[in-house]
């Protein structure tokens, strides 16, 4: 019982969906020229509008959902700069632990604070989650549900890619359905 007793992914059919991070995925650590900077107040995020591009491109075949730290704020300050329309997010700061949730060993806690919250969001369906951030205990806890499950850590300094871009593309084209099916 990896998961605990949250519902397994790829037991409801539908469109994956997309967890998104900001900070490292979207906003990097070590931006280029393709970058803007964008004062929100007393932050500097640094935004490269294909990043937007790329995203309404993968909401053809995902449901974006922020996952982040940002949560609700995501949609006030970045999805405008990405040209985003108003996505759900996943409640970090107030969520509960809860009877069932994966098991987490006592010093990794810190790192792996989305884990149940996204699992329990996800609710059975598949998904990919994008994050700078995703700790060898949840991709241990993933593996045997790689079929529904894509993780896909992105280097911080970098942020998201057209390498990345594709593979999540090619992972979300195996749940399309040809007509007639």
């Amino acid at each position: 019982m990896r998961l605990g007793d949250t519902p397994r992914p790829g037991t409801r059919q539908g469109k994956p969906l997309l967890y998104l991070d900001i900070d490292g995925v979207i906003n990097p650590e070590t931006p280029d020229a393709r970058f803007t900077e964008h004062a929100i107040g007393r932050l500097t995020v640094r935004i490269n509008p294909e990043h937007g591009t790329w995203l309404r491109d993968l909401a053809t075949r995902y449901d974006l959902v922020w996952a982040t730290t940002w949560e609700e704020h995501a949609n006030e300050h970045i999805g405008p700069l990405l040209g985003l329309p108003p996505l759900p997010h996943v409640a970090f700061f107030d969520y509960v632990a809860q009877p069932g949730d994966p098991r987490v060993p006592l010093l990794q806690l810190p790192y792996m604070r989305k884990w149940a919250p996204i699992l329990r969001h996800a609710d059975g369906r598949p998904f990919a989650w994008v994050d700078d951030v995703i700790p060898l205990t949840i991709r241990r806890q993933a593996l045997p549900y790689r079929r529904h499950v894509r993780l896909l850590r992105v280097p911080p300094a970098r942020s998201l890619t057209c390498g990345h871009v594709k593979a999540l593309h090619r992972w979300a084209a195996r749940f399309e359905r040809a007509p007639g099916e």
